[in-house]
């Protein structure tokens, strides 16, 4: 068994930016893939084996794995073919929502050795959603004194899909008073205008219904509608003015429901009726008037849902003031959302070898990464192991560690150590997340056995009668399994006039010496032999100790006279 250096082991501990340096190699191109969504379960998407320059056999053998950056599994790679397959439906929508391109980053690693390509998915739109008004039936209040060419903003339409096939015209039926405008408001969705093409009389006709049509670019286009209730009214001649026309509030992502998060005020220099105020949110989306609501009558703006800074980190609420004469101001507010710690470090296993020979020095025992949902310091980790194990943990790409023997272990001093990987944000309070992985180390035949005495001496009186028991020899072995099952020998003596064969016999599995037939003390008072412990490794290891007998006299000769 051989005596190990005594190392005095630092803390280790890996702050994770950008790491690319390590026991692996990356590609410096991505692998860029194409995929409508929406594509049945099993589609054909690439061909890695072709596409990496390599073999299906070594794709194999390399143990190729596709591993996405948010570990789902929305690919299925096929070793034997090495086709990479659609392992889920993909919903570019739910993926992306607007965000174009749709890309889905994810890594091609292949073991023995460890290698990384950077590889891209892009979710390709197609027309699956019609444009859908917010709002089933719009109310607008328009004075009778509402000159032609007069424009009144509508709540927007929504619809889901992106490029050609997302919204392109509106339309207004019937049109005898009204006609739409399309206004681009610069980020890339079109709002209605409603333009008075005709003066309205509020004695000839007070209330007008009209049906505003929504169409997409798409082949076949699809459309959606919303009805437009228009009440003429009487002449008032002050709007509604707002105290800014940006407000901004920053909100932390853990804020009770039902808080007030801001108070936005107008004014109007009419009276009566005229001059009250109703506030409204104008061209919110589903996901705004699910997360805010406004008072109408006090302008305050309150959580309806909890906000998660990881999802959406800020909001633009466009938001009026209508009077009750129908007069009508906007302002924005902007939300931003506040990041927390609330998000604990994810530890997620690649792969893990659970058992390592003694004698393997820098073997790899696991393969994982780590993320933290948050940002800045809330989503910066620190990873570590304990300090008293003789293992490594290395950054080798992007997020990725891996877990190493740092030399080679002893099994006779420990068969078993518990690993615990430690991931900690740097966050205020800190979060922590912890994995154990617990390593077998397996037995190698190098200890030979061992005597538990340097000689042994052993006596028998002469005249002793054949088989009998004279002593034991006994060796232990600090392996395990058949590197430990000892049998026992006999090794041919030096004095070559000894037939030692012919006088003692020693029991293969137990060690125990037995006297093959009767001695005579005056023919011979004592010998020497070597017996030999021998385990059942490959290659087999032995040891062997000397054994002296003593052959004690008997009084069986009687005094006879020579003279």
């Amino acid at each position: 068994m051989g005596t190990g250096r005594v190392l005095i082991l630092q803390k280790r501990q890996v702050l994770v930016f950008s790491i690319l340096l390590g026991l692996s190699r990356a590609s410096t191109e991505s692998l860029r893939y194409s995929v409508a969504e929406e594509t049945e379960i099993g589609s054909f998407v690439a061909n890695l084996a072709r596409d990496l320059g390599l073999g299906v056999a070594e794709l194999s053998s390399r143990e190729a794995r596709v591993v996405s950056d948010d570990n789902k599994k929305r690919l299925l790679l096929n070793v034997l073919t090495g086709d990479v397959l659609l392992h889920e439906r993909l919903d570019r929508e739910e993926l992306c929502g607007s965000t174009q391109p749709c890309v889905l980053p994810f890594q091609v690693v292949l073991e023995n050795p460890l290698q990384f390509y950077r590889a891209e998915l892009h979710v390709r739109d197609i027309n699956d959603h019609s444009p859908t008004f917010l709002d089933k039936e719009i109310t607008i209040k328009i004075p009778e004194s509402a000159t032609v060419g007069a424009t009144f903003l509508i709540d927007n339409v929504q619809d889901l899909d992106i490029g050609s096939n997302s919204l392109r015209d509106y339309s207004i039926s019937p049109s005898h008073h009204f006609y739409v405008k399309i206004h681009d408001s610069g980020d890339g969705k079109l709002y209605p205008e409603l333009v008075l093409d005709r003066a309205l009389d509020h004695e000839e006709e007070s209330e007008l219904r009209l049906t505003l049509t929504a169409s997409d670019g798409g082949s076949p286009p699809r459309s959606g509608t919303t009805l437009i209730l228009i009440k003429v009214l009487d002449i008032n001649d002050n709007a509604p003015e707002f105290d800014q026309s940006l407000y901004e509030v920053q909100v932390p992502e853990d804020r009770l429901i039902g808080s007030t998060i801001i108070a936005i005020s107008a004014k109007d220099l009419d009276t009566g009726n005229y001059g009250k105020i109703s506030y409204s949110f104008l061209h919110a989306s589903e996901d705004i008037r699910k997360t805010f609501e406004i008072n109408p009558t006090s302008g305050n703006v309150n959580l309806r849902s909890l906000l998660d800074f990881e999802v959406i980190q800020s909001y633009s609420v466009n938001i009026q003031a209508t009077d009750g004469g129908g007069l009508s101001a906007k302002c924005t507010l902007l939300v931003k959302v506040l990041d927390i710690n609330d998000n604990a470090p994810e530890v997620t296993i690649s792969s893990i070898t659970k058992t390592i020979p003694e004698n393997a020095s820098e073997t790899l025992v696991a393969l994982f990464s780590v993320r933290d949902q948050d940002s800045g310091d809330n989503g910066r980790v620190l990873c570590s192991i304990q300090d008293d194990l003789p293992f490594l943990l290395k950054p080798t790409f992007k997020n990725f560690f891996t877990l190493l023997s740092e030399k080679a272990l002893d099994r006779e001093s420990r068969a078993e150590y518990n690993i615990t990987i430690s991931v900690s944000d740097m966050g205020s309070p800190r979060l922590t997340t912890q994995h154990t992985i617990a390593v077998q180390v397996s037995d190698i035949n190098d200890n030979a056995p061992a005597f538990t005495q340097s000689s042994y001496t052993l006596s028998v009186r002469e005249n002793n009668s054949p088989a009998l028991l004279i002593g034991s020899i006994r060796a232990t072995d600090s392996d395990s399994g058949s590197n430990a099952h000892i049998t026992y020998s006999l090794l041919p003596p030096h004095d070559q006039q000894l037939d030692l064969a012919s006088l003692i016999s020693i029991n293969a599995e137990n060690g125990q010496l037995f006297s093959l037939r009767a001695l005579d003390y005056e023919a011979l008072q004592s010998f020497e032999f070597l017996v030999a412990a021998t385990d059942q490794g490959s290659p087999a290891l032995s040891s062997q100790v000397l054994v002296r007998m003593l052959v004690l006299d008997d009084n069986d000769n009687a005094p006879f006279v020579l003279y």
